[in-house]
């Protein structure tokens, strides 16, 4: 890391703002000494130029083909043993805005149904009913969902699981003028406020006094993914290994699409593994980072961390993650929030690997054009666990793109009398006033444009087979 000395404006700017952050009663002495050491962080200037000739692609040995592991033993009681050692953990901190829904983002109805909570409680009741273990599920979330997920969770208390939720860390937002806190400001409401990004995870596990507590169960693994991310399920083998080959984090990554240009890559750099984000490429590379050639694998954020070294690090002050500084607008008022990530503290950790793992393990629901896949004939759905359809010849999943009359759930809903079938599509593109009617069926590339001002039905039981469809003439 290259470390630049704090100047004098610097410490006074440090110093105003750890007297006025100790007068927010809202949070925890642990979160007002986090905030305070990251904003000391982010003016030191302490970050990390990539040197871009000592970047080096992974090898096996540091990025593990999946088809590589071992299979997991057989018999049923080593399994329990392996899984009585796992917990799971899923990042809950996120609302259903951008897809126009209140609340948790998890709460959202996926398929049959059910809420993305709901399937990841029967998936690991499947699991613990299945070998007769105690896998719990954590829930982090933010101070945005923490009222709703406490009293969703109530309905899942007859389950064979144990739910814990915990909060990630509350930090204020700064105004880019003065650097002060805006609660200070006046801005008492949730709005003078942000979670600071999912590398929070580590030191609210620890300040929750979660981590303690799993230690003491004898926990030893932690698998932390994305809520939304339908393909993040408990997987023994990847279990199996990290326990055998003692890794103390492991992330997975999957084979670049042309969809996942911008998605952080795992380099070996300096001797180690690192994650490297589109954010920290200088601009004369970024067009090599997006590259599918040289950068052929991205994040899923599916990550497996032991929690012994999670409490080693994080006692020591250890994680000191890139910061990544999101600027935003309040009312007219210029606010940064400065946050981290969890797949950055790789380098952190002794032993640390990823595992190229099948494009099946990253299924996110970010919008509805996911959510039309998910609740198609291309997905099937087993004990909580979604499935592709093996009737489809083609691996990849057809590209979707709905136009804004589609982005809110409740819209989407209502413009589709059924999902068509896409078992055999490969795209497809809908702009305008378009309805769909119930039973029809998508072939092959099709395109569905209604004219401004024209509403545009597609009626019942249609077949579309490579077509583009500007009027009812063209069906």
């Amino acid at each position: 890391m290259a470390t630049v000395t704090a100047t004098p404006l610097d410490t006074e700017k440090i110093s105003k703002l750890r007297s006025a952050v100790s007068g927010l009663n809202q949070i925890s002495e642990n979160e007002k000494s986090g905030f305070v050491n990251l904003v000391s962080r982010y003016l030191s200037g302490e970050a990390q130029q990539i040197e871009w000739s000592k970047i080096k692609t992974p090898t096996d040995e540091v990025v593990v083909p999946y088809e590589s592991l071992a299979p997991p033993p057989e018999d049923l009681s080593e399994t329990k043993k392996l899984l009585d050692k796992l917990v799971v953990l899923k990042l809950n901190g996120g609302l259903g805005t951008t897809m126009g829904c209140t609340g948790p983002k998890s709460v959202i109805e996926v398929r049959n149904g059910l809420t993305f909570l709901d399937l990841i409680v029967i998936q690991i009741e499947s699991l613990n009913t299945k070998y007769g273990c105690k896998v719990p599920l954590l829930l982090m979330n933010s101070f945005n969902t923490h009222d709703d997920t406490s009293k969703i969770v109530e309905k899942y208390s007859n389950s064979n699981i144990e739910i814990h939720t915990f909060n990630q860390s509350q930090y204020p937002r700064l105004v880019v003028d003065d650097l002060m806190p805006f609660p200070c400001k006046g801005q008492t409401g949730k709005d003078g406020w942000y979670p600071p990004g999912h590398g929070d995870v580590f030191p609210s596990l620890k300040n929750s006094g979660k981590l303690d507590a799993l230690l003491s169960q004898g926990k030893e693994y932690v698998f932390v993914a994305n809520s939304d991310n339908l393909g993040a399920i408990v997987d023994l083998k990847i279990l199996n290994h990290l326990i055998r080959h003692k890794n103390e984090y492991c992330m997975e990554v999957t084979p670049k699409t042309l969809a996942d240009v911008k998605g952080g890559t795992l380099i070996s750099y300096e001797g180690k593994v690192q994650l490297l984000e589109i954010a920290q490429v200088p601009d004369a590379h970024v067009n090599e980072f997006k590259s599918i050639e040289k950068f052929k694998i991205f994040n899923t954020n599916n990550l497996w961390v032991n929690l012994k070294a999670i409490k080693r690090l994080v006692e020591a002050d250890a994680l000191k993650m890139e910061i990544i500084p999101n600027p935003k607008e309040v009312d007219g008022v210029k606010v940064l929030q400065l946050e981290t990530a969890a797949g950055a503290a790789i380098k952190f950790f002794d032993h640390a690997i990823g595992i190229n793992v099948p494009r099946s393990r990253f299924l996110p629901v970010k919008a509805t054009s996911d959510l039309l896949l998910v609740q198609s004939d291309l997905y099937t759905l087993t004990d909580g666990f979604v499935v592709q359809n093996k009737a489809r010849a083609n691996p990849a999943n057809p590209s979707i793109e709905l136009g804004p009359e589609f982005k809110k759930v409740g819209n989407f809903l209502s413009r589709f009398k059924s999902i068509p079938s896409i078992i055999e599509l490969d795209s497809l593109k809908v702009s305008g006033d378009v309805w769909f009617g119930s039973g029809i069926t998508l072939k092959g590339n099709v395109s569905i444009t209604a004219k401004p001002g024209e509403k545009l039905e597609i009626p019942d039981g249609v077949v579309l087979a490579n077509k583009e469809i500007k009027s009812p003439e063209d069906i």
